[in-house]
Formats: C-alpha cells, structure tokens, sequence
C-alpha cells in the first residue's frame, strides 16, 4: 500500500517493492520494520495522520516553490555574521565587504574548476538517431508556457563561454530531422549561447514536433527543456516559472507525486533515510534533542524518524522540532506548517514519542539564533534537506544568503549537522554547460521512472510535471536572482562547510549497512557508495543525491 493515495488511483500499487524490484530476500521485511518501520505501519500512519487535509486547490502568489517552502530567493539582507572565532563589528564598511567577498568568490571559482575541470567538448557528444515520431505536447503543459510567454520582460544576456563547436550556423529542415531530440536540443543550447536566435527558434519549431510527454525518456525531457529554451529566448523565464508553481496541485495530490517520486526512483528516498539513521546515531544516549529544519515541507521525512525513535531500544528521547517558514505560509489551511506540526504530534502520540513542534514564521535569510530558542540540556541537530541550493550565495549577491546561514547555525554548536542535495552543478556554470549538466541529471532521473513506470501512466506524468519540470524551466530559462534552482556537487559542498567551520563526520556502518542492504530489494542499476565522507545514491554511473554529516 502507497504511503499516500494518488487522486486518480492507477492500477499499480506504488507500496509494492514488485513494481521495480529484480532481485529481492526474504530478510526484506525484517530488515524494513527494524530501521524503517514497517509497510502496515507507515501506511496506517500516513494515511491516518496525513490524507485528512482538507482537498483545496492552492493559490500562491510570489516566489516560493515544489515543496511550498523551497523556492524563495531572499532578497532580504543583514550584516555579516562573525566567524565563530572572531569578534562581530557592526560598523564593517562597504568597501572591506566587496574586498573579502570578492576573495571568497575567487577561491571558490579557482576551487570549482580543481573540482571539475574546464567543460570537454568530448563530454556534450551526441548519438545520431533518426526519430520521425512527431508528437506534442499535451495541452494543458502547452497552455501553461502560451498563458506565461504573454509577459513582456527585459532581454538577459547569456553566456557565451564553451568549448563546444559546431559545424555550421544554418541547417535545412532535412538535416534537422534526422537529429535526434537530445543532440538538436544541445546545438539548440549552444545557438543560444553564442546568440544565433533565428537558428534556435528554427530549432526549437522543429523539437515541438518531435517531443512528448508520453514519449520515451529522451522526448520526455525534450518537452520540458524545449519550452526552458523557448522561454530563455523570450527572457520570459520567471513569469512561465511562476505560472507553474501558482498551479500547485490539492496538498494530498502534491504528496501523492513527491511519494510515488520516492518510491519508484528512491535515491531522494535514501537520501532522507540516511539523514535519519545519522540523527537517531547522534540522539543516542541523549533524554531531549532539538532538530531545526529550514524546510519541512510535508513533514514525510519525520513521519520516518518518529516511526524510527519509536522502534529503538528503551525510551524514546523528547523530541523537540522547529520547523521555519515563510509567514505567508506556515498558516496556510493546506499544508501549512502549523498543520503539518499538529499531524505529526498526532502521530507521535499514538506512538508514544514525546514530541514538541515550533513552527517560525519566517525567511530563511531572516532567522536569528535567538528565535530557534535553544534550552538547556538539548542536543541540537539541525537538518539540511534540499534546502540549500535554494540559498542565494556569493554568485548572486555579494550578502551570500547561502554561507551566512552556514555561519549562524555553526554558531548554534549543534552536535550534528546533516545535508542533503541533488548532485549536480548548476549554480556558477555557464549557460550551455549548465544546460548539458541538467540534461544529463534529468535525463537518468527520467529513464528511472520509464524502468518503473508504464509508458502511459498518469502517474508518472503528474511526477514529471509536478515535481520536475519547474526546475528544469527554471535552470534552462533563468538568470541572476530569478534563478534558484542552484545545485552544487558534493565537493563544492564539501569546500563550502569547511569554510563555515564544519568538520565532516563519516557516517558509521550503523548508517550505511540497513540502506545499502535495502538497496540490493531495489532494481540492481541504483547504485550507492561513499567518498570523503559524503554517501552517494545513483542511478548507474550517475550519482543523483548526496548526504553528508557535520559537525
């Protein structure tokens, strides 16, 4: 049984392991209720506590995101924090905060390009496949990109930095048509980036014969990077952004994706799953811990970690989270964050975890140490999920959002500190490079749900939409602030704690050994493995999500 319901039920039962399982063990379900909670009892849990929201369609207005708190670039700025061994001077000036954000840029550009490398052409290389299957997109996809390309709105540049060459700035329609729908959606790319706009636009008429949403995975996510590249040329990039969020789905449909998501391409899964194990190692032998979460979201994270303190040995500790939000959003009377709290402290009655929720109605950007409210006693851990690639960091704005948040929880001395994010690198890449890196991010992400997912399946389409298709419009078709999807890969993350003063913690076999053992119930194609300290969780050779520990 799913953990939450679809609205419009398939045949398929997502809670089923035989939907995408090759190989299995007996031991399975042992293994599934020691660490995880069993399937009777996450589904009784959820359902009980979760699908009783109220079905309202939601109405947002301004910028925020998938998961109701995520996508919200803080415009808002303070004074430089202190580092925790220097002394904090309220009168800095102007000219000494260019000077040492300039320098933090330098390193972390030289440090980039240690990490990765320049762009190789050899990498952006294409398979000449004929596809003359012409399709559109479905409508109510197409309505939403002709509904946001009315706004008018000021040119932005783009980057012209690449290794990549092509062979010429005009091609016939035969030509075209014998390109298949990756390879004319990277020459489409890269005609952008050296600013060829009539060729691009000639491009991107013909992708929009070639691609579907019901296609094979390569159509699939030609028809969301099509319409990113269609909006980048029209500098429309954040009106069709702002034209999918302001469609968000009824709270239990929304759930219903981001589950079927994480059941049927369950690296974002394990990815929870690890943070989890990490917190429950840390609160051992501790009677009250404090978890501060920046983004919640729908709380499925905790619904798994109270289900977990409910199942170790002895009495459970007193678990106090506070959870922070936008103002406009912790009241909302669907999926607000005051809701969420109250159907977790539901839950973690009726299992007999003492629990406590605060919910702070806040940005991110605009959280001080004395509103998170420590008390004495507390373990603080303060969690990381899919959180902070959505910070503004010193590529965007010389405030740097991203490491000032950094700085003040490494303030709060917390005994763990536990990210997780998307492995990809699309925060100070140029345009065609990043645009490449999201295709190949996306496009293992994609063939996981077409080696799980039917074909046709309504399901599968609504996770697309619902879940994907906005970052990948936002990364192709966005620039400056209105940019947020800014995802970084494990070593840039890596450089980026150390620098906030963080010591990386190797996650114990008592983390790694139950998800790698629930890995192999999987399809054998999802990989994990660790490097320096960060777990990795993939899809073949692609790494997908990362998780690491701090302290």
């Amino acid at each position: 049984m799913s953990l939450v319901r679809p609205s419009d039920p398939s045949p398929l039962s997502y809670g089923s392991r035989k939907l995408y399982s090759l190989k299995g063990t007996k031991n399975a379900p042992d293994l599934s209720a020691q660490r995880f909670g069993s399937e009777m009892h996450r589904s009784e849990s959820y359902e009980k506590y979760f699908l009783d929201f109220p079905i309202e369609e939601l109405s947002i207005s301004g910028v925020s995101g998938i998961s109701n708190n995520s996508f919200h670039p803080n415009a808002t700025s303070y004074g430089r924090t202190c580092d925790s061994d220097s002394a904090c001077l309220e009168s800095t000036s102007p000219e000494q905060l260019d000077f040492e954000d300039d320098q933090v840029r330098l390193k972390l550009q030289e440090l980039e390009r240690d990490l990765l490398g320049e762009p190789d052409a050899a990498d952006y290389g294409v398979e000449m496949l004929v596809n003359g299957q012409a399709m559109e997109i479905d409508s109510e996809w197409a309505n939403s990109i002709k509904d946001a390309l009315l706004h008018d709105s000021p040119n932005e540049s783009s980057s012209t930095d690449s290794n990549f060459s092509t062979t010429g700035s005009n091609k016939d329609a035969s030509q075209m048509s014998s390109q298949n729908p990756r390879e004319m959606l990277l020459e489409c790319a890269f005609a952008i980036s050296e600013d060829n706009f009539d060729e691009a636009s000639a491009m991107i008429e013909q992708l929009r014969g070639m691609v579907s949403v019901q296609g094979d995975p390569s159509q699939r996510i030609a028809a969301y990077m099509v319409e990113g590249l269609a909006a980048r040329l029209l500098a429309s990039g954040k009106y069709l952004y702002k034209a999918l969020r302001c469609k968000e789905p009824p709270s239990s449909d929304r759930l219903a994706a981001m589950q079927i998501l994480f059941e049927v391409c369950p690296c974002f899964k394990f990815g929870f799953m690890a943070a989890n194990c990490a917190i429950i190692e840390a609160a051992k032998d501790e009677k009250r811990i404090h978890i501060i979460d920046f983004d919640v979201s729908q709380g499925t994270q905790y619904i798994n970690l109270i289900q977990m303190l409910a199942t170790q040995p002895g009495k459970p500790p007193h678990l106090r989270l506070t959870g922070v939000d936008d103002p406009e959003s912790v009241h909302r009377p669907v999926g607000g964050l005051k809701h969420i709290g109250q159907r977790l402290e539901q839950l973690a009655k009726a299992l007999r975890v003492p629990f406590e929720f605060q919910a702070i109605a806040s940005n991110t950007s605009d959280v001080t140490p004395s509103m998170l409210a420590s008390r004495h006693g507390e373990a603080v851990i303060v969690n990381f999920a899919f959180l902070l690639h959505h910070m503004p960091d010193e590529s965007v704005s010389t405030v740097n959002l991203r490491d000032k948040l950094l700085r003040m929880v490494k303030n709060l001395n917390p005994k763990l500190v536990t990210v997780v994010e998307q492995d990809m690198n699309t925060n100070t890449t140029p345009f065609f490079s990043r645009f490449v890196e999201t295709y190949n991010y996306f496009a293992a992400v994609y063939n996981t749900l077409d080696a799980t997912l039917p074909r046709d399946s309504q399901d599968r389409i609504n996770v697309e939409r619902q879940c994907l298709a906005k970052d990948i419009v936002n990364i192709v078709a966005c620039e400056g602030e209105d940019r947020v999807e800014r995802y970084e890969v494990a070593g840039k993350w890596r450089a980026r704690m150390t620098m906030a003063g963080f010591s990386s913690c190797t996650m114990s076999q008592n983390v790694t050994d139950p998800i790698r053992n629930l890995i192999g119930e999987y399809c054998e194609r999802f990989k994990m493995y660790e490097e320096m300290g960060t777990v990795h969780f993939g899809w073949e050779e692609k790494s997908l999500i990362i998780t690491s520990t701090w302290r």
